[in-house]
């Protein structure tokens, strides 16, 4: 015998009625979940996205330049200059994917002892910048740029002058004047590169509620609390976690976990591991690694650190070895292992970036005026270049967003 019927009982025209009301109902969120799903899978599946690049004034360079990129295939399209401003070293792109903002690498703005942060809008159709504001850094060579995780107000490290500032985002997107500024106070051992502070890398922890500030000059990981009602930055307790005498540390990576910071020291080309008390923002060491094979003799200068989207693995730049070196993490200890050296296929690796998809590295070689794309094994995390290469005069940094 097959299922027995399913009979629906009414009691007088009410009850009828409201049983083809729910008929409706029901039709129609099956409708309505039916047409969602190919456009849930076209949003999970479009791996097309704009590629900024911030670079030096040198060698011909006229900017921020803009490529397309898609995931799937791996092939970026150059777009052209997507704004003409001078020596925009480093980006970041706003949640809204509307605006960027760039720190504008100098010493002097209008007058005073620093350098400039520009506000650009995105033209997502074509991937121009139209120019916003641009404020003073407050600070000499303004190096690096962040965003709380908010979006409300931009972090600026000027290195020269050895400081940080924040800045808030307006309503239309321009910056408004500072927020927050410290100063920092001291030196290092090493006398020709550590003669004062030099803060290179500010940024928030995953909870919006620390920024972490590397400063080469003082060998000092900073700890703020930050506002993120004010924009306003306060010393943690203890205010900060010490890298080793004159190892000069540059950049700053959070494991995805949050459970552990990895720190890249320029000058000694070296990684220090710390825990993490997300609590507290307490940093405690865990070891130190170098990042270059014991046997290279030559001059090299260690730039980025970058962790996989995953969580399982590692990479640093090298500058002068000229290499991507990649270790893998322990997700228990935290710990590194060495893996492997790639040769770049360039001079000078300054910054490096890998794809939102996880499958490939965009290396920015910023002496020889190439970017080199690698592929990711997903299994050992080993890269093997692609065979694309892109020219762009004094890359320095590389910046995906969503179209």
């Amino acid at each position: 015998m097959g299922p027995r019927p399913v009979r629906l009982r009414f009691s007088g025209l009410c009850g009828f009625m409201d049983a083809m009301e729910m008929t409706r109902s029901l039709l129609t969120l099956l409708v309505t979940t039916f047409a969602a799903i190919p456009m849930i899978a076209s949003a999970q599946t479009n791996n097309k996205y704009l590629v900024y690049v911030g670079t030096y004034s040198q060698r011909g360079s006229q900017g921020i330049y803009v490529y397309r990129y898609d995931a799937g295939t791996g092939q970026m399209t150059p777009l052209g200059v997507a704004a003409q401003t001078k020596d925009p070293s480093f980006l970041v792109i706003h949640p809204n994917r509307k605006w960027l903002y760039a720190v504008n690498e100098g010493q002097t703005y209008k007058g005073q002892a620093s350098g400039g942060v520009s506000a650009f809008a995105i033209d997502r159709a074509t991937g121009k910048l139209a120019f916003l504001n641009e404020v003073a850094s407050r600070g000499t060579d303004p190096c690096y740029i962040a965003l709380d995780r908010t979006g409300k107000f931009a972090l600026v490290a000027n290195y020269s002058s050895g400081s940080v500032a924040v800045f808030p985002v307006l309503a239309d997107g321009r910056l408004g004047e500072a927020s927050a500024f410290d100063q920092h106070q001291g030196s290092g051992p090493n006398h020709a590169r550590q003669e004062g502070p030099h803060a290179h890398w500010i940024d928030l922890s995953p909870d919006n509620r620390f920024a972490l500030n590397a400063d080469l000059g003082l060998d000092e990981i900073l700890v703020y609390r930050f506002d993120a009602a004010k924009g306003s930055l306060t010393p943690n307790d203890p205010p900060f976690a010490k890298v080793d005498p004159g190892a000069g540390p540059r950049h700053i990576a959070f494991a995805p976990s949050g459970k552990f910071v990895y720190v890249i020291s320029e000058i000694k080309a070296t990684i220090t591991s710390f825990s993490y008390d997300p609590k507290n923002g307490v940093l405690k060491k865990l070891e130190v690694v170098p990042t270059l094979p014991p046997d290279f003799k030559g001059e090299n200068t260690s730039a980025e650190i970058v962790i996989h989207p995953n969580g399982r693995f590692l990479y640093v730049s090298n500058r002068g070895h000229d290499s991507i070196a990649l270790f893998a993490i322990d997700p228990k200890s935290g710990r590194l292992t060495f893996v492997a050296y790639t040769p770049t296929q360039g001079k000078e690796p300054r910054n490096f970036e890998i794809d939102p998809s996880g499958t490939r590295l965009f290396v920015a070689n910023q002496e020889s005026d190439n970017i080199v794309e690698f592929q990711i094994d997903p299994q050992s995390g080993r890269l093997t270049p692609t065979g694309q290469e892109f020219k762009v005069s004094a890359p320095v940094c590389i910046r995906f967003m969503a179209e």
